[in-house]
């Protein structure tokens, strides 16, 4: 079955750096577009930025400049390098396969 795991999340200072990762199995990832979303709490899911299977990415306005998103396809593996951290980028991470998978979350807290 497919299974998509994220991972890399933690408690970070403002300005600090993470390393997201979204490791699949059952399902290739660079057949399709990868996409990382965020959720606070009390807010919609954003989408943050996105690969397609060509390699091109997109990102949303708040965090252009400071995420950076990229792909492993030896390691079916999508990243997603966030730099500059601010405390509004504080929430739950999620990356998502077209085809309606997802993982479970990692949680992301930036402390001013």
């Amino acid at each position: 079955q497919v299974q998509l795991v994220e991972s890399g999340g933690g408690l970070v200072q403002a300005g600090g750096s993470l390393r997201l990762s979204c490791a699949a199995s059952g399902i290739i990832l660079r057949f399709g577009t990868t996409e990382w979303y965020r959720q606070a709490p009390g807010n919609k899911r954003e989408l943050v930025a996105a690969i397609s299977s060509g390699g091109s990415t997109n990102y949303a306005d708040s965090v252009k400049g400071r995420f950076t998103i990229s792909r492993d396809n030896a390691k079916n593996t999508v990243y997603l390098q966030m730099n500059s951290l601010k405390p509004e980028d504080t929430a739950v991470y999620y990356c998502t396969r077209g085809g309606g998978y997802w993982g479970q979350g990692t949680q992301v807290t930036v402390s001013s």
